[in-house]
């Protein structure tokens, strides 16, 4: 049971409202289901979620205990790139989930490195043994994953740092013809909790460098390096200069004009980390995925 109590800045403000700016680490619809059930109690009372809050009220919250899914291993045809006792490396493909969550309960690479792999990390939980760092389940390319809690830590503190090289390649709307650095602070969106957005206020801080390999008439094709690893940080810096990826509809034009590609044009193709066991620099790299080649050349940018 969570209790808070109106401050006189909410008071007349709806119920939802108040808890989806209270409760960040829940989702809108989570909180209104808990509206609608009777979790929510105003001074005692259940209340709906049209209800305004007054000064003074306090507001109970009751969030039932989280029942963890069972997680199965699945055979998958993995493309590993580099594995070893401590670490696998793997070349993710397009619209796969990283690790399990609403939505994805299977298929997704942790389901598969489970199979794989006699023991991953449990650093962070039953649900992404073995995962220290994500992309998005339309970003392809090198991703880390730790068989033990030693190397997990490791790389979380070179995560920490910012030590780890990522290079990501990227086709963009729009003619870029120099070079550039896009060094502004990424949080969440103010108003839409499944996206993220430069934020003065409360973003963290976060750096994209990227480098022109090829441009034609409406189309880029960058190499971006980064400093950060912010949530969405590419898509977020790149459209934030007017120049969002090919097929993000989530930061660019809703319709992208080549009908069959599924997600945003982004590729890990570089990782590079020092080993947590022997402390040599390790760099993977990923080629790109027959898809993005194909655009290359049908947009002449290779």
């Amino acid at each position: 049971m969570t209790c808070t109590m109106v401050v006189e800045e909410e008071d007349g403000i709806r119920i939802d409202r108040y808890l989806s700016e209270r409760c960040q680490d829940l989702s809108r619809s989570y909180l209104q289901k808990l509206l609608k059930n009777g979790g929510v109690l105003v001074d005692g009372k259940a209340v709906k979620n049209n209800y305004k809050v007054s000064r003074g009220e306090k507001i109970f919250l009751e969030v039932p205990d989280a029942t963890e899914p069972e997680i199965l291993p699945e055979k998958m045809d993995l493309d590993i790139l580099y594995e070893d006792g401590d670490l696998i490396m793997i070349n993710k493909p397009k619209r796969m989930v990283v690790h399990p969550a609403a939505g994805h309960s299977s298929g997704t690479l942790v389901n598969g490195l489970m199979a794989h792999c006699e023991d991953l990390s449990g650093i962070n939980g039953i649900l992404r043994p073995g995962i220290v760092h994500r992309i998005d389940m339309d970003t392809t390319g090198v991703l880390v994953a730790c068989k033990n809690d030693f190397s997990h830590k490791d790389i979380a503190e070179q995560l920490k740092l910012h030590s780890i090289t990522r290079v990501y390649y990227a086709i963009v709307h729009g003619t870029i013809r120099q070079d550039g650095t896009v060094n502004a602070p990424i949080g969440r969106h103010p108003t839409d909790r499944k996206k993220m957005s430069i934020n003065e206020k409360n973003g963290k801080p976060a750096v994209t460098h990227y480098h022109v390999l090829g441009c034609s008439e409406g189309f880029t094709y960058l190499e971006c390096r980064l400093e950060t690893g912010r949530t969405h940080q590419i898509r977020v810096h790149l459209a934030s200069i007017g120049h969002p990826l090919l097929g993000d509809s989530v930061y660019g034009p809703s319709k992208c004009p080549f009908p069959g590609l599924k997600g945003q044009t982004l590729h890990a193709g570089i990782l590079g980390i020092r080993h947590p066991r022997t402390g040599k620099y390790l760099e993977i790299q990923a080629p790109l995925p027959e898809y993005f080649e194909k655009l290359l050349r049908k947009l002449s940018l290779k």
